[in-house]
């Protein structure tokens, strides 16, 4: 998802994505400890999403404050 979906989106939206994120991440790795994970950039680039979603969450809270 890119950045500028993300700022189209709502704050429960981002929210949802992020817990969805987090069972990926979880699953990579654990993909990755019994070596089935064939694509280990996954790992990094839901570790970016999550950060890029809390930042977004961050500065709409402060737009709205």
């Amino acid at each position: 998802m890119k950045l500028s979906e993300m700022r189209e989106k709502s704050v429960d939206e981002l929210q949802n994505a992020i817990i969805d994120w987090k069972k990926d991440l979880f699953n990579y790795k654990l993909q990755l400890s019994t070596h089935k994970l064939e694509n280990t950039a996954l790992i990094s680039q839901t570790k970016k999403f999550i950060a890029q979603a809390k930042t977004v969450i961050k500065e709409k809270e402060v737009q709205n404050a």
